[in-house]
């Protein structure tokens, strides 16, 4: 299944810099995607990206993870000349990743 069935982004960019936020539609999906979305899944994700270290930051209260990926951004969105250099068109791409079905629970 895509990530997107399981969660919405949110995402911003600073210079080379993109942070990402991966929220579950529900609490019972948040340990599920807490466990398979690593930064090395992230970073197997975007091949092409000559991507600097990720580090993932767990907002459990919110049912989030967020990812900061450092020199993502070709130099960011003023001075690359990619197309799209911005974090919502990263996100946009995470949520295409494939993920594997949560188990049913008695939550879900």
């Amino acid at each position: 299944m895509k990530l997107h069935e399981l969660a919405h982004a949110r995402s911003g960019d600073k210079g080379s810099t993109a942070d990402i936020s991966v929220i579950t539609y529900t609490p019972a999906t948040y340990p599920h995607l807490r466990t398979f979305l690593t930064p090395d899944r992230i970073r197997a994700h975007f091949p092409d990206l000559p991507l600097g270290p990720i580090h993932r930051y767990e907002l459990p209260s919110l049912h989030a993870l967020k990812f900061v990926l450092y020199d993502a951004l070709d130099g960011g969105v003023t001075r690359s000349l990619a197309l799209d250099a911005h974090g919502k068109s990263l996100a946009a791409c995470l949520l295409e990743m494939d993920v594997p079905a949560p188990r049913p629970t008695a939550d879900n």
